[in-house]
């Protein structure tokens, strides 16, 4: 298991120092500047390689940028709509030029509009820690009462609807405003720029978009690209919905072993993977993740390991980033799982033996709190997660229980 870093690049609070502190051996990066559709050019991705290699003082780091996250799909070719063929066109051109600059591992997402949803981004632990929080009751305040989304308070059962109104009677505007805020920040590009006229535009553009239409989307965007990455030797890899239920009435089709599965089969070539997010496909109980890393894991190109406590026992429900071993998935089992499958490629001489993951997320602690951080990426609290991952790893690859993984 390689251990990685996600930074934002320059302007990150997370610094090349701290990476190098924190013992990382690789880094996980994108070029979050550029927008979807164009080409990533070779002297923009050296330009960040370059930022990755130095220290603050100007030595060199030693850290290399090998897996991008995220090369991202562009809403046009999510909904076969505009210039949806220039975009796929441009996604082969930076594939070819991240291949050029010697990266091999390419992470994207296909959720459409949102890239994750949160309704509380400092939500207190009784310890003092903080992290991200999905309450439902909230979101569908959001969804009915502040977006007034035409059908939303239908997508709801009954009982959530009346909670919610009930809930937001009794906001103040300032809450209001912040449970807007924290929905929207996972709207690429939207925190402080779009209006809700604004998001409401951008969710029709999917009206008459089915789950199986965005489904079959995605299976022609991966029979474009896929093969060019076969082709260069690069893997691949769809980081699931976050959370995995639909929202906003948006279709949702990378939620569960099922969809992996289908994309999976119908592109049946090895460059085409899987991002197994265990805080992702953890926010749902149908969810099994030593399972899915054991029957997919010849395909799993990257690794995201954290943890979520669910707030309830339903399918849809609440829950709240929770310490990386202290949640509802069984962190021990699933780096176990990872392991076995380590094991595997290596008697069959796979290059790729070693599977690159991050201490995904974290909770905010101790100076965490007084550092300016993206949501969910503290300093302190990801450093504690792979301490945590790095533990399991140690013991499970310790000569007296290596035979038992």
């Amino acid at each position: 298991m390689r251990q990685t870093w996600r930074w934002f690049g320059p302007k990150d609070t997370v610094s090349t120092d701290d990476m190098m502190q924190a013992g990382v051996e690789a880094v996980v990066s994108a070029l979050h500047h550029m927008p979807p559709g164009q080409v990533w050019g070779v002297e923009k991705i050296k330009q960040r390689q370059a930022e990755i290699g130095k220290m603050a003082d100007g030595s060199a780091s030693g850290l290399n940028w090998e897996v991008v996250e995220s090369l991202p799909v562009s809403e046009d070719i999510k909904r076969q709509s505009g210039e949806w063929r220039d975009h796929i066109a441009a996604y082969k051109e930076s594939l070819k030029n991240l291949k050029l600059c010697g990266i091999d591992v390419v992470c994207y997402n296909f959720m459409p509009v949102l890239d994750w949803t949160r309704t509380d981004l400092s939500y207190r632990l009784p310890n003092g820690a903080t992290c991200m929080r999905f309450d439902l009751i909230d979101f569908a305040a959001f969804d009915i009462h502040i977006l007034n989304r035409p059908g939303a308070a239908q997508s709801f059962a009954a009982e959530v609807a009346q909670a919610a109104e009930e809930r937001f009677a009794k906001m103040c505007d300032a809450t209001r405003s912040q449970l807007t805020h924290n929905v929207v920040s996972g709207l690429p590009g939207a925190v402080g720029t779009m209006s809700m006229d604004d998001v409401r535009a951008h969710l029709g553009r999917y009206d008459g978009i089915s789950a199986d239409q965005l489904r079959a989307n995605q299976v022609d965007f991966l029979a474009e690209v896929a093969p060019v990455a076969q082709d260069l030797g690069m893997r691949l890899c769809c980081h699931p919905d976050d959370p995995p239920f639909s929202l906003l009435g948006l279709p949702r089709v990378v939620s569960c072993e099922a969809d992996y599965r289908h994309f999976l089969d119908a592109v049946d070539l090895p460059a085409n993977g899987v991002t197994l997010c265990s805080g992702s496909l953890g926010a749902s109980p149908i969810n099994d993740l030593p399972g899915m890393m054991d029957r997919l894991g010849d395909r799993v190109h990257f690794l995201h390991l954290r943890n979520v406590h669910l707030e309830s026992d339903a399918e849809i429900g609440s829950f709240h980033e929770a310490e990386h071993l202290g949640g509802g998935t069984d962190m021990v089992a699933l780096v176990a799982a990872v392991l076995r499958e380590e094991k595997k490629r290596r008697a069959a001489g796979r290059s790729d033996a070693s599977i690159p993951f991050r201490p995904d997320h974290g909770q905010d602690l101790l100076d965490d709190h007084t550092r300016k951080v993206q949501p969910g990426y503290p300093a302190i609290g990801r450093l504690k997660g792979l301490a945590e991952l790095r533990g399991i790893m140690t013991t499970l690859q310790h000569a007296e229980f290596e035979a038992a993984v």
